[in-house]
C-alpha cells in the first residue's frame, strides 16, 4: 500500500535535551535527502542500509538549521511498515518547529493525531487493542495500570480474543459445511458437543467481564468524594494524602466552597480525589452552590471517604449525609480522635447502618493518626484485598467490555437455542454475532468512524 508521507515532532514540544522529528511513508528517505548534509556532504542517506544512525546537519536550503542525528529504518521493520526516519535534534521549541517546517516544505506533510500508530494498525503491525494499549501505556498514572497496558501490548487481551474467535469460527463453519453438505457431514451428537463449546466459551467471557470494573479503575482512578460537615478535617484529609497544602485550612466553618480535586497515589493505587464543601444547611447562596456541588459529586462517586468530627455530637446533617451515601462503598473516618471523644461506637454505627460497604477507621489527620490503614482498606474494598498484575488479563477498555457483554449474550443465546431444540442455522446466527462482536476488539469488525475516533485521541507525533 502506497502513502504519502507524514511528518510530526515526536517529542514534547518544551525545552528539553532532545527532541525527535518522525517521518514515515514512502518518500521519507528521499525528503530527509533533500534537507540532510553528512559532514562530508557526500553521504546519501537512500544509500545506507537499514535501522543504521548517521551524523550531519539539517539545512534548509543553504541555512544551517542544526546538527542532528538521523536514524533510517527501511521498511518493513518499522513501527508503521512503512520507511521511517527520525531525526534527533536538539530539544528547543524553535529549533524543533524549524527543523519540521523545512520536512514540511520538502515533500511531507503534517501528520493527523495518532496517525503513525494508525498507520501500524492499517497495515497490519498491531492489532486496534495493541493500538489502544500504546495510548494507555503513554497516559498510565500507576505501576498497575503500567504493568495492565504492558500486558495488553504483548497480546494478553489480542491472543485470548482471537483464540476464542477461532473456537467459534470452527464452529460455524462445521455448522454451514453439514447444512451445505448433510450426506457426508453429519450433525447427530453434534448438540452435545457444541453445547461444551459454548459452555466453555461463555465462561471465558464471563471471566473477562469480571475484571473489566477493577482494569477501569487500574487505568482511571479511583473516583474519590470526600464529604462531611464544616470543619471535620476534609481538608486538612486531602492535604495530608496529597502531601502538601493544596486546600486552604481555618477553623472558620464553609471555607470550602468549591469542590477542589487531586489525582493521588497509594502505593501505586490511583485516587481521583475531590473534596468537596461541608454539608450543611446554610443561607449563603455560594456556600449553598458548593453544597449542592457535593451532593452531585457524591452521588457519581466510586468511594465516599465520609470524615466525622469525633469531638463533636451527631446531628440532622450527619444523618443526611448518611442517607445520601448509603448505596456507595463508604469508607468512614472518625477524625480528631486525639480530642476527647463525644461519639460513640453505638451513635456511630446507629448512623450508618444503612450503608451497605461500609469500613470504620480511627484518625486524626493532626497527628497522622489512621492513615496507615487505608490503602489496605481500599485494596479490601476494591480489588479483594489483592492486587498483582502478572499474567492475568484485566479489560480496560469501555468499548472492549461491550464488545465482550455482546459476545456473552449472544452465547447465552446459543444455548437457548440448544436448550429449546433450534433448527441448526439459528446456532451459527448467535455464534455469527458473538464472533463479529469480537472481532471489534481487535480491529477487524469496525468501521472508519470508530478507527478514526480512537486515533483521534493520540498526540500528533504518535
Amino acid at each position: 500500500m502506497r502513502t504519502d508521507t507524514i511528518a510530526a515532532i515526536a517529542t514534547a514540544v518544551s525545552d528539553s535535551g532532545i527532541g525527535i522529528i518522525r517521518v514515515s511513508g514512502d518518500g521519507a528517505i528521499e525528503v530527509i535527502d533533500k534537507i540532510y548534509r553528512s559532514k562530508s556532504g557526500k553521504k546519501r542517506l537512500t544509500d545506507v542500509r537499514s535501522h543504521t544512525i548517521h551524523y550531519g546537519f539539517v539545512y534548509d536550503g543553504e541555512e544551517l538549521i542544526d546538527e542532528v542525528m538521523v536514524l533510517v529504518m527501511k521498511a518493513p521493520n518499522t513501527y508503521t511498515k512503512e520507511d521511517t526516519v527520525e531525526i534527533d535534534c536538539h530539544g528547543g521549541i524553535l529549533v524543533m518547529r524549524k527543523i519540521l517546517e523545512t520536512v514540511i516544505k520538502n515533500g511531507c506533510r503534517l501528520a493527523e493525531a495518532g496517525e503513525f500508530t494508525k498507520r501500524a494498525f492499517l497495515n497490519g503491525r498491531i492489532d486496534l487493542s495493541k493500538a489502544e494499549a500504546i495510548m494507555d501505556l503513554i497516559h498510565s498514572k500507576n505501576e498497575f495500570a503500567l504493568k495492565a497496558s504492558v500486558q495488553q501490548l504483548k497480546g494478553s487481551v489480542s491472543d485470548k480474543v482471537k483464540s476464542l474467535r477461532g473456537d467459534i469460527l470452527y464452529e460455524i463453519a462445521f455448522i454451514e459445511s453439514a447444512l451445505d453438505d448433510p450426506e457426508h457431514i453429519s450433525l447427530d451428537g453434534y448438540c452435545e458437543k457444541l453445547e461444551q463449546m459454548a459452555l466453555s466459551v461463555k465462561k471465558d467471557l464471563g471471566k473477562l467481564i469480571d475484571t473489566a470494573d477493577n482494569g477501569k479503575l487500574l487505568k482511571d482512578g479511583i473516583h474519590t468524594v470526600i464529604v462531611g460537615k464544616p470543619n471535620v478535617g476534609k481538608s486538612s484529609l486531602l492535604n495530608l494524602l496529597v502531601g502538601e497544602e493544596k486546600a486552604i485550612v481555618t477553623s472558620v466553618a464553609g471555607t470550602t466552597r468549591d469542590a477542589l480535586e487531586e489525582y493521588v497515589k497509594l502505593n501505586g493505587i490511583g485516587l481521583n480525589i475531590i473534596d468537596t464543601a461541608g454539608i450543611r444547611d446554610t443561607k449563603d447562596e455560594v456556600e449553598r452552590i458548593g453544597v449542592e456541588r457535593a451532593r452531585t459529586y457524591a452521588n457519581n462517586a466510586d468511594l465516599i471517604i465520609y470524615v466525622v468530627d469525633a469531638s463533636r455530637k451527631l446531628d440532622e446533617n450527619d444523618r443526611e449525609i448518611a442517607k445520601l451515601i448509603s448505596d456507595k462503598k463508604v469508607i468512614v473516618l472518625l477524625n480528631k480522635t486525639d480530642l476527647d471523644q463525644v461519639v460513640s461506637d453505638s451513635e456511630l454505627m446507629t448512623l450508618v447502618s444503612e450503608i451497605n460497604h461500609l469500613r470504620i477507621i480511627k484518625t486524626s489527620t493532626k497527628e497522622n493518626i489512621g492513615i496507615d490503614e487505608f490503602e489496605n482498606v481500599i485494596k479490601e474494598m476494591f480489588f479483594g484485598g489483592a492486587l498483582v498484575v502478572n499474567d492475568e488479563i484485566y479489560i480496560t477498555s469501555e468499548r472492549h467490555k461491550e464488545a465482550l457483554l455482546e459476545a456473552y449474550e449472544s452465547m447465552d443465546l446459543v444455548l437457548k437455542s440448544l436448550a429449546d431444540d433450534m433448527p441448526e442455522d439459528f446456532y451459527s446466527i448467535d455464534l455469527m454475532s458473538a464472533y463479529a462482536a469480537l472481532g471489534r476488539i481487535i480491529g477487524e469488525e469496525v468501521g472508519e468512524d470508530v478507527v478514526n475516533e480512537i486515533f483521534s485521541k493520540f498526540c500528533m507525533g504518535k
